[in-house]
């Protein structure tokens, strides 16, 4: 990774941002394939998501995550959702700078809280949300498949 890590929101989708989430989606998921430029230009479109990207100091992006926000009758809720750095990077600080920037968004429209899931393999990644101030919840997340 060259020089310091910036992170912003992607406002547009280009050429390079399809390449890097080609190149950063196999390192979150296996079995998720990499998002096409329209499916990037949803989320970038939505009113509901925040894509946040960070770059290093030669601007290749080496890590992302979607913030979702959304109202319901109590109030503002915001979601952290695919935190993914480069292996390359890990450990220069893109997790914690996305994250970061994460909360302070969702502060800024209001979110009284930030929830996030991460799997207990990520041992590092668990380690910087609690750094962070993330509590673990006693809740039971359920999932429907259709």
């Amino acid at each position: 990774m060259t020089g310091p890590v910036t992170v912003s929101e992607a406002t547009g989708v280009d050429p390079g941002l399809v390449e890097a989430f080609a190149r950063l989606i196999p390192q979150l998921s296996s079995s998720s394939p990499a998002p096409t430029a329209a499916e990037l230009g949803d989320i970038v479109g939505s009113d509901a998501s925040v894509l946040l990207v960070a770059r290093d100091g030669a601007g290749v992006v080496v890590g992302s995550l979607t913030l979702a926000l959304f109202r319901v009758p109590t109030g503002i809720r915001a979601w952290i959702e695919d935190v993914v750095v480069d292996e390359s990077a890990r450990g220069a600080g893109a997790g914690e700078a996305l994250v970061r920037a994460a909360v302070d968004r969702a502060r800024s429209v209001g979110a009284t809280s930030v929830d996030l899931t991460s799997r207990p393999s990520r041992e590092a990644a668990n380690r910087l949300y609690v750094r962070l101030g993330f509590e673990l919840r006693q809740t039971n997340v359920y999932r429907w498949k259709g």
